[in-house]
């Protein structure tokens, strides 16, 4: 690639397949974990533990975007600071601003629909088959931040038998696996956007992690197995490795007219 020139023919993400998606829920599950492990577990808080996360999260997406191909223990290493950032910015939102999950919810998805609408009026494409520049990079990561702080805020607004719509964790986790159930069923057998469907999935993947990781580590009396957020963080994480050893990813393709040098057009839709 040439310093110079922004244009890429290559994808630094991942193709995007069976595989994807499951470590995307493992992602997210960890993120959970290891984010209350931080800040709750070891008592930092909120503040601080977001201010770890979202520094190692700078550096790793640095990492990922100066990187000249395709890494996929990078790319889910990054994938994990999001959920982990997101984790705790959004217990700080809801908890300790006191603005609930109501408020964060909602603060979160204006600010999400606004990266995306900023992407599509500035590249004229939201597709990760679009992905072939540094700008475009940019604000693939803005998106997936936004998403995984939202997820993180929904998934406990749908939860939390407290304060929340009370679901509980498991129940939850069914309502947004089911809602996945019905992405993918419109996948296959509508003609709505893929990219549209796509950023969908990648949405109700993070709540559907939290409201997991939330069942494995809270207390039996919120209804939560209260396992040690240490040792199934470190079991999410080995997993996520090992997965990665059995089933190499290959980088997702780039259609030709997405590298050339005029190219503005959209091949997921809109």
């Amino acid at each position: 690639m040439n310093p110079t020139d922004p244009k890429m023919d290559f994808s630094k993400v991942p193709e995007v397949t069976l595989l994807f998606w499951v470590l995307k829920i493992i992602a997210t599950t960890l993120g959970e974990t290891a984010g209350d492990a931080v800040t709750m577990s070891m008592n930092l808080g909120y503040l601080v533990g977001t201010a770890i996360f979202a520094t190692i999260f700078v550096l790793a997406v640095t990492a990922q975007i100066r990187a000249t191909k395709f890494h996929p223990y990078l790319f889910w290493f990054v994938i994990v600071a999001t959920t982990t950032a997101g984790t705790t910015m959004a217990d700080f939102f809801d908890r300790s601003l006191g603005i609930g999950y109501i408020g964060g919810t909602s603060i979160l998805f204006v600010l999400l629909l606004a990266c995306l609408g900023l992407w599509y009026w500035s590249l004229g494409s939201v597709s990760v088959n679009q992905l072939t520049s540094r700008k475009a990079e940019v604000f693939y990561w803005a998106t997936v931040m936004f998403s995984q702080t939202l997820g993180t805020a929904a998934g406990d607004w749908v939860a939390d038998p407290k304060t929340g719509l009370g679901l509980g964790y498991s129940g939850g986790a069914v309502v947004f696996a089911a809602g996945l159930t019905l992405v993918a069923a419109a996948y296959y057998r509508t003609a709505i956007s893929h990219t549209l469907l796509f950023w969908a999935a990648f949405i109700l993947t993070r709540p559907l992690g939290a409201t997991v990781g939330d069942f494995l580590d809270k207390p039996r009396a919120n209804g939560g197995l209260e396992l040690s957020r240490y040792t199934a963080s470190a079991v999410l994480a080995v997993l996520i490795i090992v997965e990665l050893l059995i089933f190499p990813q290959r980088a997702e393709r780039v259609p030709a007219a997405a590298t050339a040098p005029d190219a503005q057009g959209e091949h997921e839709g809109a």
